[in-house]
């Protein structure tokens, strides 16, 4: 079975992506998607890579919040120039699924960043997460700094420790190069089938 044919049966019978409500689209109470916030230009805003299996879902989390400004699901780490998703999706590029988040840090720290990205995904998976299978789905992370590489080391350790998982941390540690942003109908997928399947604005 394919990623999207995975997904949107999950979606049909009613149940949450790879067992967590953070995949769904979240409404506000007056039925519309959230929307991201959006600072001043005066604000310094910072960049983060992750790669945590199907980025459909992963981006969902991150545009829920609060001090993320943006959000692209693309393609990085690997060999090819501007790939597509189904070269990709062969496996032969390098590239992981990955998403690219813009966030203000006076609102949400790096660190709480990598809490989401541990909670959204198995990082003890090799080349793999539920489903969908292959490197392209491998869990990295691709840092932009020095310091988001130490915050990563530091926060694997704390994983190990904690004895939250019986196996091995798979996760990359990679210095991100090179970004491909992903066709058009990939950005913010989960929220488009929203508006379609519910007609929310």
């Amino acid at each position: 079975m394919t990623q999207s044919l995975t997904v949107m049966l999950l979606l049909l019978l009613g149940f949450p992506i790879f067992g967590s409500d953070n995949y769904v689209p979240k409404l506000s109470k007056d039925g519309k998607l959230n929307q991201l916030t959006q600072y001043p230009d005066s604000v310094p805003l910072e960049v983060a890579t992750f790669a945590a299996g199907c980025f459909w879902g992963v981006e969902s989390a991150y545009r829920q919040t609060k001090g993320v400004t943006k959000t692209v699901v693309g393609y990085t780490g690997g060999q090819k120039e501007k790939p597509t998703y189904y070269q990709v999706s062969s496996g032969n590029t390098g590239h992981a699924e990955a998403v690219q988040v813009t966030f203000n840090p006076k609102v949400v720290s790096y660190d709480e960043l990598l809490a989401i990205f541990w909670k959204v995904h198995d990082p003890t998976q090799v080349n793999r997460q539920g489903p969908d299978v292959g490197t392209q789905y491998r869990s990295a992370v691709f840092f932009h700094s020095e310091a988001q590489k130490k915050s990563v080391e530091e926060s694997i350790e704390a994983l190990k420790k904690s004895g939250e998982y019986s196996k091995p941390i798979a996760t990359q540690v990679v210095a991100e190069k090179t970004f491909y942003p992903a066709e058009e109908y990939h950005q913010q997928y989960f929220e488009k089938i929203a508006k379609r399947r519910f007609g929310i604005k």
